[in-house]
């Protein structure tokens, strides 16, 4: 499993760091409960098919997402419109590159982000018997934003 989750930390890590010139740090990662709504606002999700199925989710709070917003945009004020382009975009960079790192392992197919917004949505899993893994990472010195990983061999 490590050889899986390790490519989504790095490239999170780096895709921060060199799009937006903003260091982040993976925190301890945990299995959320599956059917808990989560304490986010923003998701984006991608599915992932082929040779695995499963999900990966960019979620936040909508102040982490606004200034990630604002940041790529250059502009003071963004919409929400921005922002939901902003973390479908981010997820999509994220799964396309991990994509890349683990093409070793086993062919993967990724579908077109999914934005979902809303205080405290749920991420639906596509199969009850794999958990959902979350990777906070620490962003703006104090604000969460979490990668969750929903991955298994086919």
């Amino acid at each position: 499993m490590e050889q899986y989750i390790q490519p989504f930390i790095s490239v999170t890590s780096a895709l921060f760091r060199n799009m937006l010139a903003i260091d982040v740090a993976p925190d301890r990662a945990y299995f959320a409960d599956k059917n808990a709504f989560l304490d986010w606002d923003i998701s984006g999700i991608i599915a992932l098919t082929g040779g695995v199925k499963g999900l990966v989710a960019l979620s936040m709070k909508y102040p982490a997402a606004t200034k990630i917003t604002s940041i790529l945009t250059q502009k003071e004020k963004v919409s929400k419109t921005e922002m939901t382009d902003v973390v479908g975009e981010l997820v999509n960079i994220i799964s396309g590159n991990v994509k890349k790192n683990l093409e070793d392992y086993f062919q993967i197919t990724i579908s077109n982000p999914t934005v979902v917004s809303g205080i405290a949505h749920m991420v639906v899993i596509p199969d009850d018997r794999i958990r959902l893994l979350c990777i906070p990472f620490t962003v703006f010195n104090n604000e969460i934003i979490c990668l969750s990983i929903n991955i298994q061999e086919k």
